[in-house]
C-alpha cells in the first residue's frame, strides 16, 4: 500500500495513531500481547509502564523498526488512516520522519559522535525531502526559536560531545520536527536528564504539541511527567493495555489493580495540582474535549 499521492481527496480518519499490536522476540515471548493504543489529532497520550512492560518495543513496532531484532509483529497498525503492516522498508522510510518521528531515550547514543550538529541535520532532512537544504535556512531558524537553542553556524559546527545533555535532547527535538510529522513517538526523552532540564524539556513538548497542532505518543515510568503533559493515559503491564482514560479520571480513580499500584507507589502525587501554568492550560484543553 504507497502513500496516497492526493491526500486532500481522503477524508481525514478519527484517529492519527490506532494500533493493536502483539510482538514475540526469539528469546520471549508474549512481549506485547494484543496491546491498543489510540492516539487522537492534537492529543497527547502518555504510555506507562514499569521497565521491561514492553513500552518501548511498543515505539519501535509502531515505526516498524523491530525486523533486525528478530522480533515477529503481528496486529494493525492504522497511522493516518494507513495500515504500517501492509508496507516495505522502502514504503516505510517514507513514513519515518515524514509522518512520524521517533525522540529517542539516550542523546548520547542517537546523536553520531563523529558527525557535527549541522550536518546530522542536514542528513535528516534529506533523508525525506528532494528539497535543498539551503532553501530551509529560514524554516531551521524558527525550529531553533522553537527548541529553545540560539541560531548559528558555531552551534552547527559542535560535535555531539561538545553539548549538553540538554541542548542534545533539543536537538534530537529539533530533528524529529524537521518534516512537521502529524505524531510524535517520545520515548522517555527526559531519563538522561536532570531534574530542571526534565522541566523544560517536557515545557518544551507541551508547547510544541500545542503551538504545531502535533499529536504525540509520550513514553515514560514517571508518573507525574506524564500527569503534567497528556490529555490521557494509557497503562500498559505484562504487554497488554490493562487500563486507558482521561489522566485526571484515571489517576482519581483508578480501575486495574496495577494503576493502583502504581499510584500508590508515587508520593504524594496530588502536588501536581500545584503545575505551571503550561501544565494547566493542557489540563484545560483535556477537559474540553481532547
Amino acid at each position: 500500500m504507497q502513500p496516497s499521492d492526493n491526500p486532500e481527496k481522503i477524508e481525514p480518519p478519527a484517529s492519527v495513531l490506532s494500533a493493536r499490536i502483539s510482538v514475540d522476540y526469539p528469546e520471549k515471548k508474549g512481549v506485547l500481547r494484543g496491546a491498543s493504543i489510540e492516539v487522537f489529532p492534537r492529543e497527547i497520550v502518555g504510555l506507562v509502564g514499569q521497565s521491561g512492560s514492553g513500552k518501548s518495543t511498543m515505539a519501535l513496532a509502531i515505526l516498524g523498526l523491530l525486523d533486525h531484532t528478530g522480533a515477529r509483529v503481528h496486529g494493525q497498525m492504522m497511522l493516518l488512516g494507513q495500515d504500517l503492516t501492509c508496507l516495505d522498508e522502502r514504503q516505510l522510510r517514507a513514513v519515518r520522519g515524514r509522518l512520524v518521528s521517533l525522540i529517542p531515550q539516550s542523546p548520547a547514543a542517537a546523536l553520531n559522535p563523529a558527525l557535527r550538529i549541522g550536518t546530522q541535520l542536514r542528513e535528516g532532512w534529506r533523508a525525506h525531502s528532494s528539497e535543498p537544504w539551503s532553501s530551509q535556512e529560514e524554516r531551521v531558524a524558527g525550529l531553533f526559536t522553537t527548541v529553545g537553542l540560539s541560531p548559528g553556524e558555531a552551534f552547527l559546527k559542535r560535535f555531539p560531545s561538545q553539548i549538553s545533555a540538554g541542548q542534545a535532547q533539543r536537538v534530537l527535538i529539533m530533528m524529529a520536527l524537521l518534516h512537521s510529522p502529524p505524531l510524535l513517538i517520545a520515548d522517555e526523552p527526559t531519563s538522561a536528564l536532570d531534574v530542571i532540564t526534565q522541566r523544560e524539556v517536557l515545557d518544551l513538548l507541551a508547547r510544541t504539541g500545542r503551538e504545531r497542532h502535533m499529536s504525540m505518543l509520550f513514553i515514560s515510568h514517571d508518573l507525574l511527567a506524564i500527569a503534567g503533559l497528556c490529555h490521557r493515559l494509557a497503562i500498559l503491564h505484562e504487554g497488554e493495555i490493562v487500563e486507558c482514560g482521561p489522566v485526571k479520571s484515571v489517576l482519581a480513580a483508578p480501575i486495574h489493580p496495577y494503576t493502583k499500584r502504581l499510584i500508590s507507589a508515587v508520593p504524594k502525587w496530588e502536588a501536581t495540582a500545584d503545575r505551571s501554568c503550561t501544565e494547566a492550560a493542557i489540563l484545560k484543553d483535556a477537559d474540553s474535549g481532547h
